[in-house]
């Protein structure tokens, strides 16, 4: 068969008019949806939004369309084609859905790949199964088909731009500005072109707001797809008969596709090869965690319920396969519903709920002071005081107060501080998926990693090999060359093994060749080829002809091998984990005997486990292979023979020899280990390797400190540990406390543990979970989430998918399996020390953001609201204007909080504990005393200060005459006449804004440092510090000396001294927190400290 010629190219769309049934006319097909927008990677998310778990739903019901294509097709030919639809949609877009899911049902119901024959499906595509295409066939297929990705949704601006005007704090704003424009007019008599301007310098704020919002969505959308086009996205190919590895996005129909365990299906494929246990997580489009099997032949009709289909974003969970890709991009069935991966909303994360709680307490405040204000001025005022303040002016005062509460800078610095964070991850080789899991990065307390790939290298090489009565090391195997034991050793070593050579490195030295596999089989691979006679010589004798790889349930890897010759049995071989194997072995190979079988007495077995032991406690991990002849009576192929062959190799076994494979750890884990333990998660062990070797490798890390061995679960008692536990829990700081010891868990133990039990476990200091599964992975998870624990999980392969999932933070290795990194919300492309890194950005972020926040509730809300309150309670006049609180809280404030996002940790952050997402706030008593009470009532007076000696300065009016003088403050009071009072006024107010943005410098420099002091922790350390005064003083001298606010505003210049008292005043705000922080210092225990933020 040809592998493809220029004449004999097919195009996708001529191929699947040519599956439609003999005899009947040709299918006018749907063409594959034209992207309407950027076209994307066939990356699939990771549940993170509602949209995702609306595709079991899609799929679900295009399943159900192509069954009714199928069973109608006969009708259809002879219906009207008005009358072929079966539901009546009302409204366009529902048509549309509708003839677009008819389409697509018709399109999969004519498909059929999944019920011709292999070898038809090869010729249809013109692909030969064992030497796939040719690059040049396979360019040109790529060139007239397009590559492998999906068309991504076109964005629905029109919302955005709704979320962006109308969305967080712009919906109480527009509410002011209604308020303006009514108090404009009608209600304005004359109307004062004060309350139309303020109106428009809102919605100016808004306006600006949303653009702002508006660019740092696009440049966030930027960073984060810059940071997923990095993760890895490749398959193993076929091509010019050899296998290839290549891009996933440059796969083309009639690729001939090798998939194992861990792999992501890369498009649409026909299996034509499979192992016999093979098996698919469909769960991403039928929303069913159960796996399904897959097959090389089917008898169901329908393709997308098809076993031998394998569909695009479905995983490899089990098992090998070889298929045919049929289907690529935008034509496969998740390339039909791809829409409906964009449609959700994401859910709020722990940071969202904390702005959302914050906002609420605001809001709150905000209403309550707005209640209290307008019942006296209807109660007390407009009964006492009529002329003091009419409507338009306890309206336009009210709505200014609410602008002053809302701290308008928050959105745009807690988007900033995510984006910068993400970036530096990405700097770091720390690449998070969403911009979620930055904050929840700095709440980790417990990180549960695998060993295997993780904490080791994954450079895995055999340095012991034994019989069970001999062993040796590679230098001195040659001891046993032309022996009929060492025959036997390699002869199974060989032939039980899925592992292969690149032939692209045929001709570099053993050493230094690049094996496709695990990395068990590669060092073994890599192992008996080095022994004399190599491994090509056992291939020629033997046939493969049935297998179960290797998987973290079963832990053996099984092969039933046939001789090329007449006259000689067929072999069942295993290799897998001597505590599994063991049970099923009856004898052994002798090595001092030159291979003679005998029996496998106690003697014999306490050999072979003492050795076991003796290679696990240096670290090794220790593989045993085993054989048994056996011929089956059952036709290959078939359910009974597979039945029957595992039912042989259950009993009965000969025990060939064991290897001793070392996985030397990385050269970092030790200093991550520390460094992790002292940023305060606890550093767990979860491997599916036997207990004692990954208690050796635990205490060459540093997992395991403690001396003597680690505790088991059935010495809890006599330990007392129960006792041990109640004493923690009734200390109260129980997320602290811990008991001081280790513990090894095997996985045979998990399924019997108590609740009783779990609640000890969780709370020992250093855990290593041995021999476990996917499903005790999970339920470890689960365990400690269930207790409180904020818990990070780290892993490589298939195993870890589920635990990854369910735990808050799932980290995997970018050289890991597709499975792991696409259940994962972080990848780590470097070393696995980055997430030290990743732990201490997580914290950073919401440091920062406490620190924004902070600096904003002085100023602009605290020292805002009280010229209002002293306005409307004792009379005076109103020391600060509408105007100027609106440019405080939208223009000068913002201006210098968002220098503060560019802070770097002031003091090691690994230093603290992790953040109890509970009970630890982004906004908590202790930063509203730090910040209303304290700055803020040090700057509210001395604002105020500044206003009453103005006044009397310029007006000769005492502080005394200022309070309760209501509507007296008018023509004739002091002998000033009323245009005097009403410059004096202006001036004063302007006076108070200059004070505030002056005093907002030395609060800028004083929340930069929680406890630190300015002289440890100076401004040089973040330059973006001098341009956010720079910028907020240019706005202050603009506002106050533009002739054209002045007229239209009332805002007036300032003298000179007025511009110069409040530096001091500033230095001395600043030095106030120096000597709070000095006490801190000072008296760590002390009352100042245990109310400082």
């Amino acid at each position: 068969m040809s592998n493809g010629s220029s004449n004999s190219d097919p195009d996708i769309e001529k191929i699947v008019s040519r599956s439609s049934s003999v005899g009947e006319k040709a299918l006018e097909l749907p063409k594959a949806p034209v992207a309407t927008g950027p076209r994307v990677d066939i990356r699939l998310p990771r549940s993170a939004t509602q949209g995702t778990n609306r595709i079991p739903i899609g799929y679900r019901t295009l399943s159900i369309h192509v069954y009714d294509s199928q069973r109608f097709e006969g009708e259809r030919r002879h219906v009207p084609q008005s009358s072929k639809r079966r539901w009546f949609p009302f409204g366009k877009k529902a048509a549309t859905a509708q003839a677009s899911s008819d389409q697509d049902g018709d399109f999969f119901g004519s498909l059929d790949f999944h019920s011709i024959s292999v070898d038809a499906v090869c010729q249809r595509f013109n692909v030969g199964a064992s030497s796939g295409l040719d690059s040049p066939s396979a360019a040109r297929r790529l060139q007239r088909n397009g590559k492998n990705v999906l068309a991504q949704n076109k964005s629905q601006y029109w919302k955005k731009v709704v979320r962006y005007l109308f969305g967080d704090f712009c919906s109480i704003l527009w509410v002011g500005v209604i308020i303006f424009f009514i108090s404009w007019k009608p209600l304005g008599n004359p109307p004062a072109p004060y309350n139309l301007a303020l109106a428009i310098v809102v919605m100016i704020v808004i306006f600006l707001q949303a653009i702002f919002s508006g660019l740092q969505d696009w440049s966030t959308q930027r960073v984060m797809n810059s940071i997923l086009n990095l993760l890895p996205e490749n398959a193993i190919v076929i091509r010019d008969g050899e296998p290839k590895s290549i891009p996933s996005s440059e796969l083309v129909v009639g690729d001939v596709v090798q998939l194992s365990t861990g792999n992501k299906v890369p498009a649409d494929m026909r299996i034509i090869k499979a192992s016999n246990d093979l098996k698919f997580d469909k769960s991403i489009l039928t929303g069913e965690s159960e796996e399904v099997s897959g097959t090389t032949e089917s008898d169901e009709p329908n393709f997308l319920e098809a076993k031998n289909v394998a569909l695009l974003g479905t995983h490899v969970c089990n098992g090998t396969a070889t298929g045919v890709v049929v289907l690529t991009g935008s034509r496969t069935v998740m390339g039909r519903i791809n829409k409906l991966t964009n449609a959700g909303e994401e859910r709020q994360t722990n940071l969202q709920k904390e702005i959302v709680r914050f906002v609420r307490i605001i809001i709150c405040l905000t209403l309550t002071l707005v209640t209290i204000m307008l019942v006296t001025w209807i109660a007390w005022l407009r009964v006492d005081h009529f002329d003091f303040i009419n409507t338009v002016g306890i309206l336009t005062n009210l709505m200014s107060l609410v602008v002053a509460f809302i701290p308008e800078g928050m959105p745009i610095a807690v988007a900033l501080t995510l984006s910068i964070i993400a970036r530096r991850m990405r700097d770091a080789k720390v690449l998070p998926k969403s911009l979620a899991t930055v904050e929840t990065l700095g709440c980790v307390n417990v990180i549960c990693s695998d060993k295997t790939g993780t904490l080791t290298e994954n450079k895995m090489s055999v340095v012991s090999i034994g019989f069970v009565d001999k062993s040796f090391t590679p230098d001195t195997i040659s001891e046993m060359d032309g022996t009929s034991a060492l025959e036997t050793f390699k002869q199974g070593m060989t032939l039980c093994n899925d592992a292969f050579f690149d032939p692209s490195t045929d001709n570099y030295p053993i050493a230094e060749r690049k094996i496709q596999g695990n990395a068990t089989d590669a060092a073994t691979l890599r192992f008996v080829t080095s022994l004399s006679g190599g491994t090509e010589g056992v291939r020629k004798l033997y046939t493969r002809v049935f297998d179960i790889p290797f998987n973290s349930k079963n832990k053996y890897m099984l092969s039933l091998v046939k001789p090329g010759s007449d006259g000689k049995e067929a072999q069942i071989l295993l290799k897998g984990a001597p505590d599994v194997l063991l049970p099923r072995c009856v004898s052994y190979l002798s090595a001092t005997d030159d291979g003679a079988i005998r029996p496998l007495d106690d003697d014999a077995k306490r050999a072979l486990v003492g050795l076991q032991e003796q290679w696990s406690r240096r670290g090794e991990r220790v593989i045993l292979l085993a054989k048994r002849n056996y011929e089956p009576a059952n036709a290959e192929g078939t359910t009974a023979f597979e039945d029957e062959v595992a039912e042989a190799a259950a009993t009965d076994l000969t025990i060939v020899g064991l290897l001793g494979i070392m996985d030397p750890p990385r050269e970092d884990i030790p200093h991550t280990v520390s460094e992790c333990r002292r940023s305060g998660s606890r550093f767990f062990m979860v491997t599916g390797d036997f207990s004692l070797t990954a208690a050796a490798i635990a205490q060459k890390i540093g997992i395991f400190t403690k001396r003597g061995d680690p505790d088991r679960i059935p010495e809890f008692e006599n330990k007392k540990r129960f006792e041990r536990y109640e004493e923690i829990v009734n200390e109260g700081n129980h997320r602290s406390t811990f008991i001081e010891a280790g513990l090894l868990v095997e996985g045979r133990e998990i399924a019997n543990i108590t609740d009783r039990e779990w609640d000890v476990i969780c709370k020992y200091e250093e855990i290593v979970f041995a021999r476990t599964t996917p499903e005790h992975k999970l339920r470890i998870v689960n365990e400690l989430r269930s207790r409180g624990c904020v818990v990070a999980v780290t892993g490589d392969g298939v195993n870890d998918a589920p635990a990854l999932k369910a735990a808050d933070v799932g980290i995997a290795m970018v050289n890991g399996s597709d499975v792991a990194m696409e259940a994962a919300d972080l990848v780590l492309m470097g070393n696995f020390s980055s997430i030290i890194e990743a732990i201490r950005l997580g914290r950073l972020v919401f440091q920062n953001l406490q620190k924004v926040i902070s600096y904003l509730l002085p100023a602009g809300s605290w020292s805002e609201d009280w010229p209002v309150v002293l306005n409307v309670f004792f009379g005076c006049p109103l020391p600060l204007s509408s105007f100027l609180m609106i440019i405080i809280c939208c223009f000068t404030d913002l201006a210098c909080c968002l220098t503060l996002i560019m802070e770097k940790e002031e003091f090691d952050l690994l230093s603290l504990p992790p953040r109890d997402p509970k009970n630890s706030h982004l906004i908590d008593f202790k930063i509203y005393g730090q910040s209303y009470l304290f700055m803020g009532t040090m700057e509210t007076l001395t604002a105020h200060a500044m206003f009453f000696y103005y006044i009397y300065k310029a007006a000769g009016i005492p502080i005394r005459d200022m309070f309760f003088v209501f509507a007296r403050y008018s023509d004739g009071y002091y002998g000033h006449t009323q245009a005097e009072l009403t410059k004096f006024l202006n001036t004063g107010q302007c006076v108070y804004f200059v004070t505030l943005v002056i005093l907002q410098m030395g609060n800028l420099q004083s929340v930069r440092n929680k406890r630190r002091s300015i002289f440890q922790n100076g401004p040089q350390n973040n330059p973006w510090l001098l341009a956010g005064p720079v910028m907020s003083l240019a706005i202050a001298i603009f506002i106050t000396e533009v002739a054209w606010f002045q007229n239209l505003f009332g805002t007036a210049s300032v003298p000179i001294r007025h511009w110069l008292i409040p530096i001091p005043l500033a230095i001395g705000l600043l030095m106030m927190d120096e000597l709070r922080k000095l006490a801190v210092r000072t008296w760590p225990n002390g009352p100042i400290a245990k109310i400082a933020w």
